[in-house]
């Protein structure tokens, strides 16, 4: 059909003639409202990267903490460290310093301590407790990542004796 004649019906129509194949011989063209196609496209992708969420090993979480933290406060943030942990995530365990409490890194130091402490049987420190700014942060991995590496060991040893 002839350009001329099918922009003619696509305005008698109050549609838009819309190019689709161009590579091919002769080009494919339809009528369509055209707003309404890119109105639908953009749902469509919208929907396929909602399906899209990370997952994995690779997903580092973070959870942060101060230093004034009270005792309670700071097992529940432990609480949601074990279950962030056992998603499979790594998670980033960071204490923040504000003013003149950057002073005294040894209260920060003490509270990942005690975390790393609390979650020694579900967690493996994969970055020891290091200055990032003015944050004090520490590298958590789940243990089942670590616990396939620990236990080749332990039955070596039991073998041999």
């Amino acid at each position: 059909m002839p350009t001329r004649q099918a922009l003619e019906i696509a305005e008698q129509r109050g549609l838009d003639l819309v190019e689709v194949a161009p590579a091919s011989a002769p080009p494919v063209c339809r009528l369509l409202d055209y707003g309404k196609f890119r109105y639908e496209a953009t749902r469509r992708e919208r929907e396929a990267r909602k399906g899209q969420r990370t997952t994995g090993t690779n997903v580092v979480r973070e959870v942060r903490l101060k230093t004034r933290i009270g005792e309670h406060d700071r097992l529940a943030k432990t609480r949601l460290v074990q279950k962030l942990l056992g998603e499979g995530s790594k998670v980033k365990v960071s204490v923040m310093f504000r003013g003149r409490e950057i002073t005294h890194p040894e209260v920060g130091m003490a509270i990942l301590k005690s975390v790393a402490e609390d979650l020694v049987n579900d967690a493996l420190m994969e970055k020891t407790p290091s200055f990032e700014g003015r944050f004090l942060t520490m590298v958590l991995a789940p243990a089942e990542l670590s616990g396939k590496l620990a236990t080749k060991p332990q039955e070596a040893k039991g073998a041999k004796t």
